[in-house]
This record gives structure tokens, sequence and C-alpha cells, in this order.
């Protein structure tokens, strides 16, 4: 998405905190049972946040409810997040109900609800020069490589996917992304059994960036 497009931009953020506003108001009371929940099955606290790369590379703090409890090996290493995620939290993140929080970080700006996906800050050195652009662009909770195939694909498919999202942006695409979000989530579709986000961490690149076929949204 080029920079020169001030009225996009701006029709973009009205429409984020409409419905992210509305969302939270709506949904307050799932979200104070879901709290409950979380701290009984799996401690305090139940929302957590995590450091990831915001527009321009810029640090952020994303909220999560949590879903994993702690737990470590005889040398004090956290074990894999499978031995961790109890079958709550596998629930929360196949429904994304884990993501809700996340509607905070739209209204305070730091993220779209369409965008590509937060991801750790300590990938940044790792992205390609073409992979880089997706940070041109605020992170979102849902985005293209998410009503494409969400973790079912590789890093490579995921950033060109966040690159196609970035040239082609706009309100029609992003009301469209946000239409299918809610036929993925409510299908529990394209999300592996263990309801993990890809474990691999990414380290670059070495194949050709190519996204997968995909109807345009």
């Amino acid at each position: 998405m080029r920079r020169s497009r001030p009225v996009y931009r701006a029709f973009k953020r009205s429409l984020d905190i409409a419905l992210a506003g509305g969302a939270l108001l709506f949904l307050w009371p799932v979200m104070g049972v879901l709290w409950i929940l979380v701290r009984k099955h799996m401690g305090s606290p139940a929302i957590f946040r995590q450091e990831r790369a915001g527009l321009d590379a810029e640090p952020f703090h994303v909220f999560k409810f949590r879903s994993m409890v702690e737990a470590y090996d005889d040398k004090g290493e956290p074990l894999p997040d499978a031995e961790r995620l109890t079958p709550f939290g596998r629930f929360l993140r196949r429904s994304s109900l884990d993501e809700l929080p996340q509607l905070w970080n739209v209204l305070k700006g730091d993220m779209s609800l369409v965008g590509p996906r937060p991801l750790y800050m300590e990938y940044v050195p790792y992205y390609s020069p073409e992979q880089r652009r997706r940070l041109d662009v605020k992170p979102g909770v849902t985005g293209l490589a998410q009503i494409t195939g969400r973790t079912t694909l590789n890093w490579e498919q995921r950033l060109a996917l966040d690159i196609r999202y970035v040239d082609r942006a706009s309100l029609s695409v992003d009301i469209s992304i946000i239409l299918k979000t809610f036929r993925k989530v409510l299908g529990s579709e394209d999300i592996p059994e263990s309801g993990l986000d890809c474990e691999t961490r990414f380290r670059g690149t070495s194949m050709p960036d190519e996204a997968p076929a995909t109807e345009t949204p």
C-alpha cells in the first residue's frame, strides 16, 4: 500500500475504530467469562503480552488470552508448546478466541483489523528486501494469508501473501477479508489439530517468494 493514499488510510482507521470498538462493547461479557476460565485452567495472568514488529518494524506489545501453562524440563527450559497447550487452550486456538484482546491493539492504533499478522521482532533481520515490505502497513488481526491457508502455509507462501496484500490493499479488499475470516473461524478451517501456530522459527528463505493461488478478495 503506497503511503500516498491518505484517504484510504483515513477510512481504514475509521473502520478499525468502529468495528473494533463495537466488537469490544458487544463481546465484553464473553471476554469476561474467558478471563475467568483461563485463570481457572491455566493460572495468572489470563491475558499476556508479547513484543512484535509493527509498522516500519517499530516494536509493540500484542495482547492475547493465555493458552498454555508454565512447564519446564529438568534443565529449566520451557517444554515444547504442544506439551504446554491445555485442552481449553487448544479450544481457544482453534476458535481464535485467544485473539480477542487484540481488538484493544486495534483501538490503540498498534494494529489494524486487516493486515499481515504481527511476527516476532527477531524475524526482522532475516527478511529479504521484498519480504520487509510487509512492514509498510500496520499488522492485522486477520489478513490474506489467514483466509488463504492460515498455518497450513509455509513461510515463503505466507510472506508472499502479505506482500500481495500490501500491493492490493483497499477498503473492498479489507471488507472481503473480514467477511471470509468469519467463515474460516466458524468452520475452524486450515488449523492443525494441535491448534498451534507455525512452530518453525523463521530464519530467512532460500526459495523464490511465490504466493499460492487464491481468489482475489
